[in-house]
């Protein structure tokens, strides 16, 4: 069974030696994945921007993979806050509304300040 890595290029990914997916049979893992653009490095200041960013960027893995979004079975959210939770809900709910993957939220502190969520999935091909 062939295991493929996928990057989006990212300094994180080369300093810290990870993927930011793995696609191994008929599994995509893409790894904790915060709100940067990663074309200019930047970070918007707003959680949900943050979350559209970060969910833009998973799918993207997600179909260099040859996966979609509603090929996810599981979901972590890490919010740096318990007061952005509405607001991520609100992205979340956008997205997999109709997905309904299985999915834990935990308030944690992130790497960097300005990180104000990480979130990683998992997807299967049935």
């Amino acid at each position: 069974m062939s295991r493929r890595l996928i990057s989006t290029g990212s300094p994180f990914e080369r300093a810290a030696g990870y993927s930011r997916a793995v696609v191994q049979g008929p599994w995509c893992f893409v790894s904790g994945t915060t709100g940067y653009d990663y074309a200019t490095m930047t970070m918007p200041e707003d959680v949900s921007a943050q979350a559209r960013n970060a969910l833009a960027t998973i799918e993207t893995a997600l179909e260099e993979g040859g996966f979609a979004l509603a090929d996810i079975v599981r979901v972590h959210y890490y919010v740096a806050d318990v007061a952005f939770v509405d607001a991520v809900f609100t992205e979340t709910g956008r997205v997999f509304g109709a997905i309904r993957p299985a999915a834990t939220m935990v308030v944690a502190q992130l790497i960097r300040p300005e990180m104000k969520i990480e979130i990683e999935a998992t997807a299967l091909k049935a």
